[in-house]
């Protein structure tokens, strides 16, 4: 079997979901460190600060490029596994099983990540693509700090966020895992661990995600 073959099959996509999968939980990670800068209370300099070290360092411009290639690679693989799944069964069951044979969000990846891939858009649309306009054809990059404080100060904007964010967690609670299973990590040994890990992650991230919006539109933060 050819490496080309090897991940065109079910198996070969699964790895493939996997290794991206993880490359996007460290880039959320770094995100999440990044903006949770904010919390300095201090005006936005810690966080333009950050913005400014990420938006013009060429390494990170250049891990940029992976990024978008591995987020699309995921979102078209993630489809295409549910979509494989879904033409197993011609006739669907009369009656499921529900959540005795699994919790509603392992089943509802492909909704959690497509309502993601919406999020995502939206989140681009507002501020990585016109600080990279700026920065190109501008006259610089822009005060993320200011428009942030701008764009959370909209109430639709704001409950867009906190939706985005709680379809991230339920994604994430079984993505973590599922990544990480896939590739054969989770022995027996750790395999508590590994989910405990994996659910405190998946609370943790989205909780820190959720409140910036939230935190500028309460004026919690300057």
């Amino acid at each position: 079997m050819s490496w080309k073959h090897s991940f065109s099959t079910s198996i070969g996509k699964k790895l493939q979901m996997s290794f991206t999968g993880l490359f996007l939980i460290l880039f959320l990670l770094v995100h999440c460190y990044v903006n949770a800068q904010i919390f300095w209370n201090d005006g936005g300099a810690k966080f333009n600060e950050a913005a400014h070290f990420m938006g013009n360092n060429f390494l990170i411009r250049t891990t940029e490029i992976g990024l978008f290639a591995f987020l699309i690679l995921h979102i078209v693989q993630g489809l295409a596994l549910w979509a494989k799944n879904r033409s197993r069964r011609s006739v669907r069951y009369q009656v499921t099983a529900g959540n005795k044979t699994s919790p509603w969000y392992r089943r509802s990846m492909g909704l959690l990540g497509t309502l993601i891939l919406l999020f995502l858009i939206i989140h681009l649309s507002k501020f990585w693509i016109p600080n990279r306009y700026a920065q190109t054809f501008g006259s610089g990059e822009l005060n993320l700090y200011t428009r942030m404080r701008e764009e959370f100060s909209i109430t639709w904007v704001v409950l867009f966020y906190l939706g985005g964010c709680i379809a991230l967690a339920w994604h994430l609670v079984h993505g973590f895992y599922s990544s990480l299973q896939t590739l054969g990590l989770t022995t027996h040994k750790y395999k508590k661990m590994i989910n405990g890990i994996g659910i405190g992650f998946s609370i943790i991230v989205p909780l820190v995600f959720a409140l910036m919006p939230l935190a500028f539109y309460l004026n919690w933060i300057i």
